[in-house]
């Protein structure tokens, strides 16, 4: 019997995550580590996710900065200069949002016993 009550006891022999890959019990003691305590994520998957995140936050928040800018003129303010600060504001809540949606959704996987 399995001491992990969400892991069903046909899997418990095979060593495998959810896609059927193995990964070593070294991996999984990182990456539980990596993501509790500190370290660096290896996780191919989490990295991207993370890249893309924060390139449409970039491009999203650049684009409302240089249309704010452009239509308030009483901050006299040129389009551009709105689209540097959106483009800070959307690289700062791109990392922040895309990070705390990261550290929920392993710490949830971690819960479950899934530490791909």
């Amino acid at each position: 019997m399995t001491e992990n009550p969400f892991r069903s006891p046909m899997s418990t022999s095979s060593g495998a995550d959810e896609i059927g890959e193995p990964i070593s019990s070294a991996r999984a003691t990182y990456n539980v580590m990596a993501d509790t305590v500190t370290g660096v994520n290896v996780r191919w998957s989490d990295n991207k996710f993370q890249a893309l995140f924060v390139f449409a936050s970039v491009v999203l928040l650049s684009l409302l900065g240089a249309m704010i800018a452009a239509l308030n003129p009483q901050w006299k303010l040129p389009w551009f200069g709105g689209a540097v600060i959106g483009s800070f504001a959307g690289l700062i809540v791109g990392i922040f949002a895309s990070g705390i949606f990261l550290m929920f959704y392993r710490g949830a996987r971690h819960f479950k016993g899934k530490h791909d």
